[in-house]
């Protein structure tokens, strides 16, 4: 695990300084604070920050082909890299490594970017092909590891977080009231739109050409599922359940051993719920591995789930680490992981997050396998229980008995089903006649979280209306309703908040790499070609992996609830030991010059959490994401602070090629 830079002249300009490169690999130092390398020549320059997993030794990036035509830095993991490496060298290909990198690019020589086809991984990948000068830039399908990119005066600047970018003196950080707009509805901006203005994201399962042509962007992987009629119907695809049980089971015990190739040790997240359960399930009984397990602990009750994970634990036998998260530390390292986000936040849960790689780094681990994924591919979340109980609803709109079904979603949010049957079927039974509209499974939640946008500032309001929604494949409305819905939750909720918020920003913030086994491709395609009713039976979630469950862990653990992780939000910011920049940053005078809300709403919401008011949900959302943009406008637009670039201290690697200084012709220094 890595951080990226570059830059590429696109147009006529000085060559890429090693200066701004090394300016460049400082911001992002955290994530990759073992080793630093860079390569220039007259039209381009890449430089990489090593997080050393894989071959330890030798695996200093940027790494050449034979004749040094070729150049990678590279973010991530191909964890089929040990089989695909005997091809490429019986073709010839010569290794100085024993890196996944290096294989990565020999394949592209072999097959240029069809070699995306062959990856089992989680990657953001740059070639530079220094003899066509050209930049092939990769994403790997679902959207585990980010890359962004900017244009700036003919050079196109690239990097895993975006305060590379704005490393640049020549690229301005303005936020974009469109994405804004689109955080406040979707908890997350729609690819490739960021917070920030003329600042983009690769989408997942994308790749980018640059060269004399131009910019290129083009899909080579989507999210598919068959039409309603081949998995919602009565025949389940011709697959018995056994069969299905002993077919996903192969696949997800092959996805977590491959995962745990590295060479540092693998420890496994622990939640206590049914998904890294599993997953630490299979490190254990199927692999040998030793493993230790994290969890974070809350000191609210409403949030705590320690006694599962201790149950799990002891019944793994392993060396269980547990960080305690209380309402006071949520609050304190709130900024710190808005700096690493780069985005606002709908919720506090990336804290927590925060803490527990914290722990992990300090206990001498680099990697970590975790359980994201089960619940978008395999239907564990409640909102496709609300689509389901919605689209019953709409088929008898008047019926009485079918909105008593509502009292039984959500049990994570307190008092909700204690309300009158009445109350739930006049709010989720909104809309009920718009139930064959592509987006009816999340409209409800949109429209809930669409409320915080009352506090928005009239300019900001005015700045991001008639913001874009969701795109839509083609073949969409022939799917099966929960696909549609699984759909919208794979491609917004979990590469744009659960894999980078949530994930890959607070994890990498201390140098940890997240592997998900339940999102290797083998398995979402198949779990995508799953009959419905093997996802969701009733309201019985995930009901195939609970009948792989059944057979491997405590009836404790697989017969719970979905219980989905969530963290404190207004107990984080106000309580008996309230941060000062909380009152600083919502205050009066702090709303209006930032201008992104209005001061006098501001003002009222803050007068009722500090008289310890009751807190609805909407307001708890609200409250995050105003002051994670105020936090965000703070430290990128009003006190951008930039550390000192790498210096002769810091190990790093420098390859030249051709006119890397000045036109000068200069040679390999390897």
């Amino acid at each position: 695990m890595c951080g990226i830079a570059g830059i590429v002249n696109i147009e006529k300009g000085p060559p890429p300084a090693a200066s701004d490169l090394r300016q460049m690999l400082a911001m992002i130092r955290h994530r990759g604070p073992d080793q630093f390398g860079i390569y220039r020549d007259a039209h381009a320059g890449l430089g990489n920050a090593r997080l050393s997993i894989i071959d330890l030794s030798a695996g200093q990036q940027p790494i050449c082909n034979e004749d040094g035509t070729l150049w990678i830095v590279f973010n991530g993991e191909i964890f089929n890299y040990v089989d695909l490496r005997p091809d490429l060298e019986a073709r010839g290909h010569r290794f100085s490594t024993n890196t996944d990198t290096e294989v990565i690019l020999h394949l592209f020589e072999e097959q240029g970017a069809g070699c995306l086809d062959h990856l089992n991984g989680q990657f953001a990948i740059a070639i530079w092909d220094s003899k066509n000068k050209s930049l092939f830039l990769a994403r790997d399908r679902v959207g585990v590891r980010p890359v962004f990119y900017t244009l700036q005066k003919g050079r196109l600047l690239f990097g895993s977080e975006i305060k590379v970018l704005l490393s640049d003196r020549g690229v301005s950080a303005a936020l974009d009231p469109v994405a804004l707009d689109q955080v406040f509805t979707y908890w997350s901006t729609l690819s490739p739109r960021t917070a920030f203005k003329d600042i983009y994201e690769l989408p997942p399962g994308h790749y980018m050409q640059v060269d004399a042509g131009g910019i290129t962007i083009k899909r080579y992987w989507e999210i598919r599922f068959p039409s309603a009629e081949l998995t919602d119907g009565p025949g389940q695809n011709g697959a018995s359940l056994e069969g299905c049980i002993q077919e996903l089971s192969e696949r997800l015990i092959d996805a977590t051993r491959i995962r745990l190739r590295a060479d540092v040790p693998v420890g496994a997240y622990l939640s206590g719920g049914l998904d890294s359960s599993l997953i630490a399930y299979m490190v254990r009984h199927f692999t040998g591995a030793k493993l230790d397990t994290f969890s974070i602990a809350f000191d609210d009750p409403g949030f705590d789930e320690s006694q599962f994970q201790r149950r799990m634990a002891e019944s793994l036998g392993t060396e269980h680490h547990v960080v305690q998260a209380t309402h006071a530390d949520i609050g304190t390292v709130f900024p710190e992981v808005i700096w690493h986000a780069e985005t606002p936040l709908m919720r506090t849960a990336p804290a927590p997050m925060f803490l527990l790689s914290k722990m992990v780094h300090d206990h001498g681990y680099k990697v970590v396998l975790t359980g994201e994924g089960a619940d978008e591919f395999l239907a564990g979340y409640d909102i496709f229980k609300e689509a389901m109980v919605r689209q019953f609803c709409a088929r008898q709109p008047d019926s009485r008995r079918r909105p008593m079904l509502f009292q039984k979603l959500y049990p994570d949010i307190r008092g909700l089903g204690q309300n009158p049957a009445s109350f739930l079927a006049a709010f989720f039974g909104k809309d009920l006649d718009k139930a064959g509209e592509p987006g009816f499974s999340h409209a409800i939640r949109w429209q809930n979280t669409r409320r915080g946008r009352r506090f928005f500032s009239d300019d900001l309001a005015a700045a991001g209306a008639g913001a874009e929604g969701p795109s839509y494949p083609p073949g969409f409305q022939k799917w099966g309703r929960l696909a549609q819905a699984q759909y919208l939750e794979a491609t917004i909720f979990l590469p744009q908040y659960l894999l980078s918020s949530q994930g890959d920003r607070p994890a990498m913030a201390h140098a940890v790499e997240g592997r998900f086994p339940f999102l290797d491709y083998r398995v979402i395609e198949y779990c995508n070609r799953l009959p419905a009713r093997l996802k969701l039976r009733g309201l019985t979630e995930k009901y195939l992996l609970k009948r792989i469950a059944r057979n491997w862990l405590p009836e404790a653990i697989w017969r719970r609830p979905k219980r989905p992780y969530r963290a404190p939000i207004h107990r984080s910011f106000f309580n008996s030991r309230t941060p000062d920049y909380v009152l600083e940053l919502l205050s009066h005078d702090a709303i209006a010059r930032a201008g992104l809300f209005k001061p006098a709403a501001v003002d009222q919401l803050v007068r009722k959490l500090q008289q310890g008011a009751p807190v609805g949900e909407t307001d708890d959302m609200a409250l995050a994401g105003i002051l994670s943009s105020q936090l965000l406008h703070h430290q990128f637009i009003d006190h951008f602070n930039m550390p000192p670039p790498l210096s002769d201290r810091d190990d790093v690697k420098e390859c030249a090629g051709p006119g890397a200084d000045g036109g000068r012709q200069t040679n390999l220094i390897a």
